[in-house]
């Protein structure tokens, strides 16, 4: 998750420490820091029927499977990306669904504003090259690879960790080059501040526009807050997303669409009637 210097320094927990318990009581790394596990059940094999001798239906169980996540317990909101959301185990269940139908097969995924790098380890199942990048601060970069050696037997695909900053589209030749090879890009809970969402759109915007076709897949929660001026709960930072992404899209050649959130539910976590899921495509000219 891309995070600023200048942000407020409000201290902030994610919700799914209190939903689930995740520990696993392993001395992290660093002080401050926690080792949690996040369960997910990973289907065997692609999704076809099997009969045994009788010609009952032989229903292959789907094997119980760990993410190990070294992470934040708690952090001012500059550095969200340190702890894990709710929209990450989302976009992991997306990632298991497009990879057991072969989505993913052959795909170079790129990840933004990838924090603990927990979706990118549920991407290098299933595709050929997955970059993860987040901004280079409070040693996030170093934290996704670390949680990556955590994570090995998982990892199938190639994997390279990666700075990139929302606020700096003035790419380096390494980074231009992962950017033009990219099919499908990630993104979870990276918007919580209009100057985020600003910056983000703008770097999803030439992303997407950087040698098409693309998809980017973007899973947010819609954060209300009481405003005496509406009088009302609003979620003003998505507001502020879908207000930019109407701009920016009339001059692109996209197709935008909201898409269900109804594929199958691999990780454990409250599947939230707030976590939204927009697919993003850009066409050749």
């Amino acid at each position: 998750m891309n995070s600023f210097n200048q942000m407020p320094e409000y201290t902030v927990t994610s919700e799914i420490y209190g939903e689930y318990d995740y520990s696993t009581g392993r001395k992290a790394s660093k002080d401050g820091n926690v080792i949690s596990e996040f369960p997910f059940l990973l289907p065997k094999g692609k999704n076809t029927a099997q009969f045994d001798e009788d010609n009952d239906l032989d229903v292959e169980r789907p094997q119980k499977e760990v993410i190990k996540i070294e992470h934040s317990s708690k952090t001012n909101i500059s550095l969200v990306g340190l702890q894990v959301w709710r929209g990450a185990l989302l976009l992991g269940d997306l990632l298991i669904h497009l990879g057991q139908t072969g989505t993913l097969n052959g795909k170079n995924i790129l990840e933004l504003g990838a924090g603990t790098g927990l979706t990118s380890f549920v991407a290098a199942m299933y595709a050929k090259k997955v970059v993860c990048t987040d901004i280079d601060l409070g040693g996030i970069l170093e934290l996704i690879k670390l949680n990556a050696k955590y994570n090995s037997k998982l990892i199938k695909s190639q994997f390279k960790v990666m700075p990139l900053n929302f606020t700096n589209t003035e790419w380096s030749p390494t980074l231009l080059n992962e950017i033009k090879r990219s099919d499908i890009i990630i993104a979870a809970d990276v918007i919580y501040d209009d100057d985020v969402t600003a910056a983000f759109i703008s770097t999803i915007q030439k992303i997407l526009n950087t040698n098409p076709p693309k998809t980017i897949y973007i899973v947010l929660e819609k954060r209300y807050v009481f405003t005496i001026e509406h009088m009302d709960s609003v979620a003003p930072c998505y507001e502020t997303f879908l207000l930019l992404l109407d701009k920016v899209k009339v001059h692109s050649n996209w197709v935008v669409e909201q898409m269900p959130t109804d594929f199958p539910k691999y990780f454990t976590y409250d599947r939230v009637k707030d976590l939204v899921l927009w697919k993003i495509s850009s066409k050749e000219s």
